[in-house]
């Protein structure tokens, strides 16, 4: 009897945790091939500790890490792509504890070619598989070299207007004949503020696109403009998320939201209850 039980229980707890893993696995957004991540300076007044924390809260299992934040855990300095192997097995550690995988990092460039081979390295190092960057337009040749090394994509992101790469046909007319490890992250919210619609923006970028920053904005067209919860604003979330579709986009999207800063904890649960709505209606 004792041995039946001992049977029954050990079938349930199997059946229960393969339930448990395909739930885990199958969320509207998972389904369309979209990662969820956060760019990890939506927290930047907190430690990459509380960040982890704060995501985990939020159910978000991907971050993109940054340069310069206070890493604490009782961890000393902060976040580097030069920071020593033992100080990167302690930061690879904080994120195993936390359940938290690394996906990207930046936006950052090297200066020269050993700080590229060094920021390539590092990222190889956390399994980080996008280096989010701005670089020089003559570093190219030399990142694409690296790209195809590493086997690591460098995704180009975009600032406001008039920032080297505000506008998409400037990286796309760089990045013509390049491999395909070099291509674009698109920061949808900086469009906005350049005032490029940023449904059209993704259509150019269609064959390039690798990952995004995500943010809805309260203006368009305007510098200032401030982050609000997807969907409220002038980002067109929805049409957005129906592009990605529609190009069959699979990779990582990171919030970035930097708006309410000592407390935008709310605001992103919101933005991402949206999120899953949208996610949810293009999945069926």
């Amino acid at each position: 009897m004792k041995k039946y039980l001992s049977f029954s229980i050990l079938f349930i707890f199997l059946i229960s945790g393969s339930l448990t893993s395909q739930a885990q696995t199958s969320s509207p957004a998972e389904k369309l091939g979209w990662k969820v991540a956060s760019q990890a300076y939506t927290f930047r007044l907190f430690t990459l500790e509380e960040t982890l924390d704060k995501l985990n809260d939020l159910g978000v299992k991907y971050v993109e890490l940054y340069g310069g934040q206070t890493i604490g855990a009782g961890i000393e300095g902060v976040t580097d792509f030069k920071m020593s192997p033992e100080k990167r097995n302690q930061l690879k550690d904080l994120l195993a504890s936390k359940g938290i995988t690394p996906v990207a990092f930046g936006v950052t460039s090297g200066s020269n070619e050993e700080e590229w081979n060094q920021l390539f390295e590092f990222a190889q190092d956390l399994g980080i598989e996008v280096i989010t960057s701005e670089p020089n337009f003559g570093d190219l040749d030399m990142i694409e070299s690296l790209c195809k090394k590493y086997n690591i994509k460098v995704a180009i992101h975009n600032h406001p207007i008039p920032t080297r790469y505000w506008h998409p046909k400037i990286a796309l007319s760089l990045l013509e004949g390049r491999s395909e490890l070099i291509g674009i992250c698109a920061d949808i919210g900086h469009w906005v503020r350049s005032g490029l619609d940023p449904v059209e923006s993704l259509k150019e970028v269609e064959d390039r696109l690798i990952c995004f920053h995500f943010k809805d904005l309260n203006k368009f067209g305007v510098r200032d403009a401030h982050d609000v919860p997807w969907g409220i604003g002038m980002s067109n979330i929805s049409g957005v998320m129906h592009e990605m579709k529609r190009q069959g986009f699979k990779g990582h999207l990171s919030i970035e939201y930097e708006h309410n800063w000592e407390n935008n904890v709310p605001d992103i649960r919101e933005s991402l209850e949206y999120f899953n709505r949208v996610a949810e209606y293009l999945s069926q």
